[in-house]
Protein backbone atom coordinates (compact mmCIF):
# COMPACT_ATOMS: atom_id res chain seq x y z
CA UNK A 1 0.00 0.00 0.00
CA UNK A 2 3.00 2.26 0.43
CA UNK A 3 3.25 2.58 -3.37
CA UNK A 4 0.03 4.61 -3.51
CA UNK A 5 0.97 8.25 -4.00
CA UNK A 6 -2.31 10.11 -3.41
CA UNK A 7 -5.87 9.47 -2.24
CA UNK A 8 -7.54 9.78 -5.64
CA UNK A 9 -8.01 6.91 -8.11
CA UNK A 10 -9.02 6.44 -11.74
CA UNK A 11 -12.06 4.16 -11.96
CA UNK A 12 -12.30 2.43 -15.35
CA UNK A 13 -16.00 1.52 -15.32
CA UNK A 14 -17.07 4.58 -17.31
CA UNK A 15 -14.28 5.16 -19.83
CA UNK A 16 -15.05 7.33 -22.87
CA UNK A 17 -16.74 5.32 -25.62
CA UNK A 18 -16.96 5.80 -29.39
CA UNK A 19 -19.02 3.60 -31.71
CA UNK A 20 -19.41 0.97 -28.99
CA UNK A 21 -15.68 0.76 -28.30
CA UNK A 22 -13.42 2.45 -25.77
CA UNK A 23 -12.10 5.74 -27.14
CA UNK A 24 -8.42 4.75 -26.91
CA UNK A 25 -6.84 8.10 -27.90
CA UNK A 26 -8.86 10.02 -25.30
CA UNK A 27 -8.30 7.35 -22.64
CA UNK A 28 -4.54 7.57 -23.29
CA UNK A 29 -4.73 11.34 -22.80
CA UNK A 30 -6.59 10.81 -19.53
CA UNK A 31 -4.07 8.25 -18.29
CA UNK A 32 -1.20 10.58 -19.17
CA UNK A 33 -2.79 13.55 -17.41
CA UNK A 34 -3.56 11.43 -14.34
CA UNK A 35 0.00 10.12 -13.98
CA UNK A 36 1.56 13.49 -14.77
CA UNK A 37 -0.43 15.03 -11.90
CA UNK A 38 1.14 12.57 -9.47
CA UNK A 39 -1.66 10.02 -9.12
CA UNK A 40 -1.11 6.31 -9.79
CA UNK A 41 -4.11 4.19 -8.66
CA UNK A 42 -6.27 2.49 -11.33
CA UNK A 43 -9.37 0.38 -10.67
CA UNK A 44 -11.08 -2.00 -13.11
CA UNK A 45 -12.95 -5.32 -13.28
CA UNK A 46 -13.25 -8.10 -15.84
CA UNK A 47 -16.87 -7.31 -16.64
CA UNK A 48 -16.64 -3.52 -16.82
CA UNK A 49 -17.76 -2.09 -20.18
CA UNK A 50 -18.77 -5.60 -21.29
CA UNK A 51 -15.20 -6.85 -20.97
CA UNK A 52 -13.56 -3.85 -22.64
CA UNK A 53 -12.14 -2.12 -19.54
CA UNK A 54 -9.19 -4.39 -18.68
CA UNK A 55 -7.89 -4.57 -22.29
CA UNK A 56 -8.25 -0.79 -22.56
CA UNK A 57 -5.98 -0.34 -19.55
CA UNK A 58 -3.47 -2.70 -21.15
CA UNK A 59 -3.48 -0.57 -24.29
CA UNK A 60 -3.50 2.84 -22.59
CA UNK A 61 -1.56 2.19 -19.38
CA UNK A 62 0.37 -1.02 -18.83
CA UNK A 63 1.90 -1.26 -22.31
CA UNK A 64 2.99 2.37 -22.18
CA UNK A 65 4.40 2.77 -18.66
CA UNK A 66 6.79 0.75 -16.47
CA UNK A 67 5.17 -1.39 -13.75
CA UNK A 68 6.38 0.81 -10.91
CA UNK A 69 4.50 3.85 -12.26
CA UNK A 70 1.03 2.56 -11.42
CA UNK A 71 -1.01 0.62 -8.87
CA UNK A 72 -3.59 -1.66 -10.49
CA UNK A 73 -6.72 -3.13 -8.90
CA UNK A 74 -9.16 -5.58 -10.42
CA UNK A 75 -11.87 -7.86 -9.06
CA UNK A 76 -13.27 -11.39 -9.01
CA UNK A 77 -16.94 -11.26 -10.01
CA UNK A 78 -19.24 -14.07 -8.91
CA UNK A 79 -21.08 -14.49 -12.19
CA UNK A 80 -17.81 -15.32 -13.98
CA UNK A 81 -17.06 -18.57 -12.15
CA UNK A 82 -19.22 -21.57 -11.25
CA UNK A 83 -16.74 -23.52 -9.10
CA UNK A 84 -13.39 -23.04 -7.41
CA UNK A 85 -11.55 -24.64 -10.32
CA UNK A 86 -12.72 -21.80 -12.62
CA UNK A 87 -11.00 -19.05 -10.61
CA UNK A 88 -7.37 -19.55 -11.54
CA UNK A 89 -7.97 -19.72 -15.33
CA UNK A 90 -10.10 -16.58 -15.02
CA UNK A 91 -7.37 -14.88 -12.98
CA UNK A 92 -4.75 -15.74 -15.59
CA UNK A 93 -7.05 -14.32 -18.26
CA UNK A 94 -7.31 -11.11 -16.25
CA UNK A 95 -3.52 -10.86 -15.99
CA UNK A 96 -3.30 -11.29 -19.76
CA UNK A 97 -6.08 -8.80 -20.48
CA UNK A 98 -4.42 -6.22 -18.25
CA UNK A 99 -0.90 -7.00 -19.50
CA UNK A 100 0.66 -7.50 -16.07
CA UNK A 101 2.32 -10.26 -14.04
CA UNK A 102 0.54 -9.40 -10.76
CA UNK A 103 -2.20 -7.20 -9.36
CA UNK A 104 -1.54 -4.75 -6.58
CA UNK A 105 -5.07 -5.27 -5.21
CA UNK A 106 -7.51 -8.08 -5.95
CA UNK A 107 -11.02 -7.61 -4.60
CA UNK A 108 -13.86 -10.04 -4.12
CA UNK A 109 -16.47 -8.13 -6.13
CA UNK A 110 -19.86 -6.83 -4.98
CA UNK A 111 -19.94 -8.69 -1.71
CA UNK A 112 -23.18 -8.92 0.21
CA UNK A 113 -25.07 -11.64 2.04
CA UNK A 114 -26.00 -13.57 -1.12
CA UNK A 115 -22.71 -13.16 -2.98
CA UNK A 116 -20.65 -13.91 0.11
CA UNK A 117 -22.41 -17.26 0.51
CA UNK A 118 -21.58 -18.13 -3.11
CA UNK A 119 -17.93 -17.06 -2.73
CA UNK A 120 -17.62 -19.12 0.46
CA UNK A 121 -19.15 -22.20 -1.15
CA UNK A 122 -16.71 -21.95 -4.07
CA UNK A 123 -13.74 -21.13 -1.79
CA UNK A 124 -12.99 -17.92 -3.65
CA UNK A 125 -11.44 -16.17 -0.64
CA UNK A 126 -9.12 -19.10 -0.02
CA UNK A 127 -8.06 -19.19 -3.67
CA UNK A 128 -7.34 -15.47 -3.68
CA UNK A 129 -5.25 -15.83 -0.53
CA UNK A 130 -3.29 -18.63 -2.22
CA UNK A 131 -2.63 -16.31 -5.16
CA UNK A 132 -1.41 -13.69 -2.72
CA UNK A 133 0.96 -16.18 -1.11
CA UNK A 134 2.31 -16.91 -4.60
CA UNK A 135 3.00 -13.22 -5.19
CA UNK A 136 0.39 -12.79 -7.91
CA UNK A 137 -1.65 -10.50 -5.67
CA UNK A 138 -0.05 -7.91 -3.41
CA UNK A 139 -3.14 -7.05 -1.36
CA UNK A 140 -6.46 -8.83 -0.83
CA UNK A 141 -9.79 -7.10 -0.20
CA UNK A 142 -13.47 -6.83 -1.00
CA UNK A 143 -15.85 -4.44 -2.66
CA UNK A 144 -19.08 -4.34 -0.73
CA UNK A 145 -22.77 -3.57 -1.34
CA UNK A 146 -25.01 -4.51 1.57
CA UNK A 147 -25.91 -3.61 5.13
CA UNK A 148 -23.34 -2.92 7.81
CA UNK A 149 -24.16 -6.09 9.77
CA UNK A 150 -23.20 -8.21 6.73
CA UNK A 151 -19.90 -6.36 6.40
CA UNK A 152 -19.19 -7.01 10.06
CA UNK A 153 -19.83 -10.74 9.51
CA UNK A 154 -17.45 -10.90 6.53
CA UNK A 155 -14.65 -9.02 8.30
CA UNK A 156 -15.07 -11.26 11.34
CA UNK A 157 -14.87 -14.46 9.28
CA UNK A 158 -11.97 -13.24 7.12
CA UNK A 159 -9.61 -11.04 9.13
CA UNK A 160 -7.09 -11.45 6.26
CA UNK A 161 -9.05 -8.81 4.32
CA UNK A 162 -6.77 -5.79 3.98
CA UNK A 163 -9.02 -3.18 2.35
CA UNK A 164 -12.74 -2.61 1.88
CA UNK A 165 -14.29 -0.74 -1.03
CA UNK A 166 -17.68 0.77 -0.19
CA UNK A 167 -20.18 3.14 -1.78
CA UNK A 168 -19.75 6.40 0.11
CA UNK A 169 -21.16 9.81 -0.77
CA UNK A 170 -23.15 12.55 0.89
CA UNK A 171 -26.46 11.42 -0.65
CA UNK A 172 -26.09 7.87 0.68
CA UNK A 173 -24.44 8.80 3.97
CA UNK A 174 -27.53 8.04 6.08
CA UNK A 175 -29.53 6.19 3.42
CA UNK A 176 -31.39 3.25 4.97
CA UNK A 177 -30.67 0.94 2.00
CA UNK A 178 -27.01 1.75 1.36
CA UNK A 179 -25.91 2.53 4.96
CA UNK A 180 -22.74 4.35 3.85
CA UNK A 181 -21.99 5.80 7.25
CA UNK A 182 -22.61 2.55 9.11
CA UNK A 183 -20.43 0.55 6.68
CA UNK A 184 -17.68 3.14 7.04
CA UNK A 185 -17.92 2.83 10.83
CA UNK A 186 -17.58 -0.96 10.60
CA UNK A 187 -14.41 -0.52 8.52
CA UNK A 188 -13.02 1.83 11.15
CA UNK A 189 -13.94 -0.61 13.93
CA UNK A 190 -11.95 -3.38 12.21
CA UNK A 191 -9.10 -1.05 11.26
CA UNK A 192 -9.56 -1.57 7.49
CA UNK A 193 -8.53 1.18 5.06
CA UNK A 194 -11.48 2.32 2.96
CA UNK A 195 -11.65 2.67 -0.82
CA UNK A 196 -14.59 4.84 -1.88
CA UNK A 197 -16.64 4.03 -4.98
CA UNK A 198 -19.51 6.10 -6.36
CA UNK A 199 -18.50 9.37 -4.65
CA UNK A 200 -20.67 11.25 -7.16
CA UNK A 201 -23.33 8.50 -7.21
CA UNK A 202 -23.08 7.64 -10.88
CA UNK A 203 -23.26 11.31 -11.88
CA UNK A 204 -26.33 12.09 -9.77
CA UNK A 205 -24.27 14.49 -7.65
CA UNK A 206 -23.00 16.27 -10.76
CA UNK A 207 -26.27 16.79 -12.63
CA UNK A 208 -28.00 18.37 -9.67
CA UNK A 209 -31.53 19.74 -9.34
CA UNK A 210 -31.68 23.50 -9.83
CA UNK A 211 -32.15 24.28 -6.14
CA UNK A 212 -29.16 22.14 -5.20
CA UNK A 213 -27.01 23.67 -7.91
CA UNK A 214 -27.84 27.14 -6.62
CA UNK A 215 -26.61 26.19 -3.14
CA UNK A 216 -23.15 25.34 -4.47
CA UNK A 217 -23.08 28.28 -6.88
CA UNK A 218 -23.34 30.61 -3.90
CA UNK A 219 -19.96 29.25 -2.76
CA UNK A 220 -18.17 30.05 -6.02
CA UNK A 221 -17.35 28.47 -9.37
CA UNK A 222 -16.17 25.01 -8.23
CA UNK A 223 -17.89 22.05 -9.88
CA UNK A 224 -20.58 20.01 -8.08
CA UNK A 225 -18.27 16.98 -8.41
CA UNK A 226 -15.61 18.75 -6.36
CA UNK A 227 -17.84 18.97 -3.30
CA UNK A 228 -18.90 15.33 -3.60
CA UNK A 229 -15.40 13.93 -4.04
CA UNK A 230 -13.82 16.14 -1.38
CA UNK A 231 -16.64 15.21 1.03
CA UNK A 232 -15.76 11.53 0.69
CA UNK A 233 -12.00 12.08 0.80
CA UNK A 234 -12.18 14.14 3.99
CA UNK A 235 -12.97 11.28 6.38
CA UNK A 236 -10.33 9.54 8.48
CA UNK A 237 -9.28 6.15 7.19
CA UNK A 238 -10.17 6.85 3.55
CA UNK A 239 -7.27 5.38 1.59
CA UNK A 240 -8.65 6.11 -1.87
CA UNK A 241 -11.56 7.86 -3.57
CA UNK A 242 -12.34 6.53 -7.05
CA UNK A 243 -13.85 8.59 -9.83
CA UNK A 244 -15.25 6.91 -12.94
CA UNK A 245 -14.22 9.62 -15.37
CA UNK A 246 -15.46 9.41 -18.95
CA UNK A 247 -13.79 12.44 -20.56
CA UNK A 248 -10.56 14.40 -20.43
CA UNK A 249 -12.58 17.40 -19.22
CA UNK A 250 -13.80 15.44 -16.19
CA UNK A 251 -10.25 14.26 -15.53
CA UNK A 252 -8.88 17.80 -15.59
CA UNK A 253 -11.64 19.02 -13.26
CA UNK A 254 -10.99 16.21 -10.76
CA UNK A 255 -7.23 16.80 -10.83
CA UNK A 256 -7.70 20.52 -10.17
CA UNK A 257 -8.99 19.97 -6.62
CA UNK A 258 -7.45 16.60 -5.75
CA UNK A 259 -3.84 17.36 -6.68
CA UNK A 260 -3.47 19.45 -3.54
CA UNK A 261 -6.41 18.02 -1.63
CA UNK A 262 -8.15 20.05 1.07
CA UNK A 263 -11.15 18.69 3.02
CA UNK A 264 -14.41 20.63 2.89
CA UNK A 265 -14.45 23.62 5.22
CA UNK A 266 -17.30 24.43 7.60
CA UNK A 267 -19.17 26.59 5.07
CA UNK A 268 -18.89 23.94 2.37
CA UNK A 269 -20.10 21.21 4.73
CA UNK A 270 -23.09 23.37 5.58
CA UNK A 271 -23.89 23.66 1.87
CA UNK A 272 -23.65 19.88 1.47
CA UNK A 273 -26.14 19.53 4.32
CA UNK A 274 -28.59 21.78 2.48
CA UNK A 275 -28.21 19.73 -0.70
CA UNK A 276 -28.79 16.52 1.26
CA UNK A 277 -32.11 17.93 2.45
CA UNK A 278 -33.10 18.87 -1.11
CA UNK A 279 -32.42 15.32 -2.30
CA UNK A 280 -34.42 13.83 0.57
CA UNK A 281 -37.40 16.02 -0.31
CA UNK A 282 -37.43 14.95 -3.99
CA UNK A 283 -37.65 11.16 -3.51
CA UNK A 284 -35.49 10.45 -6.56
CA UNK A 285 -34.64 6.88 -7.64
CA UNK A 286 -31.16 6.25 -6.16
CA UNK A 287 -29.78 4.38 -9.20
CA UNK A 288 -26.04 4.71 -9.89
CA UNK A 289 -26.23 3.33 -13.45
CA UNK A 290 -23.78 0.51 -12.71
CA UNK A 291 -25.82 -1.55 -15.22
CA UNK A 292 -25.46 -4.83 -13.32
CA UNK A 293 -29.23 -5.19 -13.70
CA UNK A 294 -29.30 -5.16 -17.50
CA UNK A 295 -27.07 -8.17 -18.19
CA UNK A 296 -29.68 -10.76 -17.22
CA UNK A 297 -32.87 -8.92 -18.22
CA UNK A 298 -34.80 -11.23 -20.59
CA UNK A 299 -36.78 -8.25 -21.92
CA UNK A 300 -33.64 -6.20 -22.70
CA UNK A 301 -34.95 -3.25 -20.70
CA UNK A 302 -32.34 -0.51 -20.26
CA UNK A 303 -33.32 -0.05 -16.63
CA UNK A 304 -30.78 2.64 -15.60
CA UNK A 305 -31.69 4.80 -18.59
CA UNK A 306 -35.40 4.58 -17.79
CA UNK A 307 -34.72 5.48 -14.17
CA UNK A 308 -32.57 8.41 -15.32
CA UNK A 309 -35.37 9.86 -17.45
CA UNK A 310 -37.79 9.34 -14.56
CA UNK A 311 -35.49 11.34 -12.29
CA UNK A 312 -35.14 14.01 -14.98
CA UNK A 313 -38.93 14.29 -15.17
CA UNK A 314 -39.15 14.65 -11.40
CA UNK A 315 -36.44 17.34 -11.34
CA UNK A 316 -37.35 19.44 -14.37
CA UNK A 317 -41.02 18.60 -15.11
CA UNK A 318 -40.57 19.25 -18.83
CA UNK A 319 -41.24 17.43 -22.11
CA UNK A 320 -37.61 16.50 -22.68
CA UNK A 321 -37.76 13.40 -20.47
CA UNK A 322 -40.80 12.11 -22.38
CA UNK A 323 -38.94 12.54 -25.66
CA UNK A 324 -35.92 10.57 -24.42
CA UNK A 325 -38.13 7.83 -23.00
CA UNK A 326 -40.17 7.34 -26.17
CA UNK A 327 -37.77 8.30 -28.95
CA UNK A 328 -34.38 7.25 -27.58
CA UNK A 329 -34.46 4.61 -24.87
CA UNK A 330 -37.54 2.58 -25.88
CA UNK A 331 -37.78 3.30 -29.61
CA UNK A 332 -36.65 -0.27 -30.41
CA UNK A 333 -38.49 -1.88 -27.50
CA UNK A 334 -37.65 -2.47 -23.86
CA UNK A 335 -40.40 -0.32 -22.35
CA UNK A 336 -40.92 -0.34 -18.60
CA UNK A 337 -44.25 -2.10 -19.15
CA UNK A 338 -42.42 -4.98 -20.85
CA UNK A 339 -41.12 -6.12 -17.45
CA UNK A 340 -42.22 -9.70 -16.71
CA UNK A 341 -41.28 -9.32 -13.02
CA UNK A 342 -38.78 -12.19 -13.04
CA UNK A 343 -36.69 -10.42 -10.38
CA UNK A 344 -33.25 -11.07 -11.89
CA UNK A 345 -32.52 -7.33 -11.86
CA UNK A 346 -33.25 -7.03 -8.15
CA UNK A 347 -30.91 -9.93 -7.36
CA UNK A 348 -28.11 -8.08 -9.18
CA UNK A 349 -28.79 -4.56 -7.89
CA UNK A 350 -26.11 -3.30 -5.44
CA UNK A 351 -28.53 -0.59 -4.26
CA UNK A 352 -31.21 -3.15 -3.30
CA UNK A 353 -33.81 -1.22 -5.30
CA UNK A 354 -37.32 -2.60 -5.76
CA UNK A 355 -36.81 -2.40 -9.51
CA UNK A 356 -40.02 -4.16 -10.52
CA UNK A 357 -42.15 -1.69 -8.57
CA UNK A 358 -40.11 1.24 -9.85
CA UNK A 359 -40.53 0.11 -13.46
CA UNK A 360 -44.28 0.03 -12.87
CA UNK A 361 -44.04 3.66 -11.70
CA UNK A 362 -42.03 4.56 -14.81
CA UNK A 363 -44.60 2.91 -17.07
CA UNK A 364 -47.39 4.80 -15.32
CA UNK A 365 -45.58 8.11 -15.87
CA UNK A 366 -44.44 7.69 -19.48
CA UNK A 367 -46.90 5.23 -21.04
CA UNK A 368 -50.16 7.02 -20.31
Amino acid sequence: MDRIKKNFGFGAMRLPMKDGKVDIPQTCQMVDAFLEAGFNYFDTAHGYLDGKSEPALRECLTSRYPRDRYVLTTKLSGYLFQRQEDIRPLFEEQLQDCGVDYFDFYLMHAQGAENFAVFKERRAYETALELKAEGKIRHFGISFHDRAEVLEQILTEYPQIEVVQIQFNYADYDDLAVESRKCYEVCRKFGKPVIVMEPVKGGNLVNLPKKAMEVFQELGSASPASYAIRFAAGFDGIMMVLSGMSSLEQMEDNISYMKNFQPLNEKELEAVGKVQEIFRSMNLIPCTACRYCTAGCPQKISIPDLFAVMNTKMIYHDWNADYYYNEVHTKQGGKASDCIKCGKCEQACPQHLHIRDLLADVAKEFEK
